[in-house]
């Protein structure tokens, strides 16, 4: 595994196991994950993408072959290590009261803390930069309970970046925004992506912005399983359209998105 690499998978198979029949997601899966690249896994509902995502991050066992997070099995790492290397960001609200935007994104520094959570100055450092990295300065203070979707969902991701963590995975982030959220947060990613050298993985279903935006694209289905490449490559071999293409939907080759045939 190369400098440049963080993720790599080796004849993964994922799925899961219901009493004794084995359900296969993806099969015998080979790809790498890289830095500095934002990188996002597109699919329809059911086809395994969070599947694949929580075996990616170690959080579910593979049914065969293996995943290496930064060269190593997940499994070699404690908890503590693997906090260091790897942080989720998941579409779910986090269902906490009476705490401010700053507290919640203190909780990203829990893997450098003490035993009692104590915040030395590296840490309130890391959470002022990860609040200012995200924009949401003015929200500092304001009670998370407060916060409308997509405002909870930037603080996820300043909480993420507060962790300091080389690798982010992100399931489905902007599933509930409104369409210009949707493109701020995704643009903000591929920006912090490059700029800060970090591996950004996401999951979601904005086809044309993740098009748009990601530098590589996963495209996953029960039945074409993963396909991986850039927006150019996927384009040209036809991948986009054999993934997509439904009755009514039509891609364009001029500039590689999906058009409604009316």
């Amino acid at each position: 595994m190369d400098n440049a690499t963080t993720i790599k998978t080796y004849s993964l198979t994922t799925g899961y196991v219901t009493g004794k029949e084995r359900k296969i997601i993806t099969d015998r899966l080979d790809s790498e994950l890289y830095r500095g690249r934002f990188v996002c896994l597109l699919g329809p509902n059911g086809a395994g993408k969070s599947t694949l995502l929580r075996t990616l991050a170690g959080f579910q066992p593979p049914l065969s072959g293996k995943v290496e997070i930064m060269g190593h099995n997940p499994a070699s790492y404690s908890s503590r290590e693997m906090s260091k290397l790897l942080s989720v960001v998941l579409t779910e609200k986090p269902l906490l009261e009476n705490m401010d935007v700053e507290a919640l994104v203190s909780l990203g520094r829990a893997p450098y803390t003490d035993f009692w959570g104590r915040l030395g100055k590296s840490d309130h450092e890391a959470v002022n930069d990860a609040i200012r990295l995200i924009g949401i300065e003015e929200l500092r203070h304001r009670q998370v309970q407060s916060l409308s979707d997509g405002e909870r969902q930037k603080v996820m991701i300043a909480k993420a970046f507060a962790q300091d963590t080389p690798i982010i995975f992100l399931d489905e982030p902007t599933a509930f925004l409104d369409y210009p959220s949707k493109v701020e947060i995704m643009l903000l990613l591929h920006n912090l992506a490059r700029n800060l050298e970090k591996t950004i993985f996401m999951s979601t279903h904005d086809l044309d912005i993740a098009l748009q935006t990601a530098d590589d694209i996963w495209l996953i289905d029960k039945k074409l399983g993963v396909t991986t490449g850039s927006h150019r490559q996927l384009t040209e071999s036809g991948a986009l359209e054999k993934y997509f293409q439904r009755p009514g939907i039509r891609f364009d080759y001029s500039d590689g998105l999906f058009k409604i045939d009316l």
